[in-house]
């Protein structure tokens, strides 16, 4: 079992960024890969950035490419969200979930065991 927590989320104006994290407990954080999903209001759950076990490899949605980073610190059991050059349509709850184990390109919810509880953000223009 892994729990996560997320954490940074708030309100920021458009061309602001903002850097969300997800700390995780009670498993072997470096055995997940890792990624971040968003959910705005009456949308589906889709896909932002994901991260191998070892942080190595990086894949990003074609609409974050550029402006998001993701990044890990195995030592502290945390994945990061680096955003930048926000606007409104990045409005959203986002979460982070873990994938133990699992290896390539990780970009279905389907293929995640484990959520956080999500931590809003919010792009004013």
């Amino acid at each position: 079992q892994v729990l996560l927590v997320e954490s940074g989320g708030g309100l920021v104006q458009a061309g602001g960024s903002l850097r969300v994290s997800c700390a995780a407990s009670g498993g072997t954080f470096s055995r997940c890969a890792m990624g971040w999903f968003r959910q705005a209001p009456g949308k589906e759950r889709e896909f932002v950035a994901a991260i191998s076990r070892s942080g190595d490899s990086t894949y990003y949605a074609d609409s974050v490419k550029g402006r998001f980073t993701i990044s890990r610190d195995n030592a502290k059991n945390t994945v990061y969200l680096q955003m930048n050059s926000l606007n409104p349509e990045d409005t959203a709850v986002y979460y982070c979930a873990a994938a133990p184990f699992r290896v390539g390109p990780l970009t279905s919810t389907r293929q995640y065991d484990y959520w956080g509880q999500g931590t809003q953000v919010t792009v004013s223009s």
